[in-house]
């Protein structure tokens, strides 16, 4: 297994709920490391720049106005294959289709309120976690 990082994004309906602290303890019950993490508030230029890749797709606008819609907790977790461990521990993005234990069976509110973010590919985690923090907000 290779070590490798991924971005996690704990979405705004989990930070309203004030769970933040539950989803970051199942990252880490599953081996990935923390090694940066900051609360923000996307402004909705960030939003779109992040999901530029959905830009032609119907839920671009709606997805845009949800992650601008309160505080976010982005983070770069570590560890072997964390690309795949991460989508692992999130599940499903359709909660009604997650398996039971994984962060979005537990927690997701819907499709569209579904907790959490993550990359979905090694090469788009390293793109992510570039817009999203500077080399030396990784701390290891």
């Amino acid at each position: 297994m290779a070590t490798e990082r991924t971005l996690s994004i704990i979405k705004p309906d989990a930070t309203a709920r004030n769970i933040t602290g539950k989803i970051v303890d199942k990252l880490e019950s599953v081996g990935l490391r923390v090694v940066a993490q900051k609360r923000a508030r996307w402004s909705e230029a960030d939003a779109q720049k992040f999901y530029e890749v959905h830009k032609e797709r119907p839920f671009y606008n709606d997805l845009v106005a949800f992650m601008t819609s309160g505080p976010i907790v982005l983070q770069v977790l570590e560890g072997d294959d964390a690309v795949a461990k991460n989508r692992a521990v999130m599940g499903a993005t359709n909660p009604e289709e997650a398996e039971a234990g994984t962060i979005r069976a537990e927690f997701a509110e819907n499709i569209e309120r579904n907790s959490v973010h993550g990359s979905d590919s090694p090469e788009n985690a390293a793109n992510e976690i570039a817009l999203c923090f500077s080399d030396d907000e990784i701390v290891g």
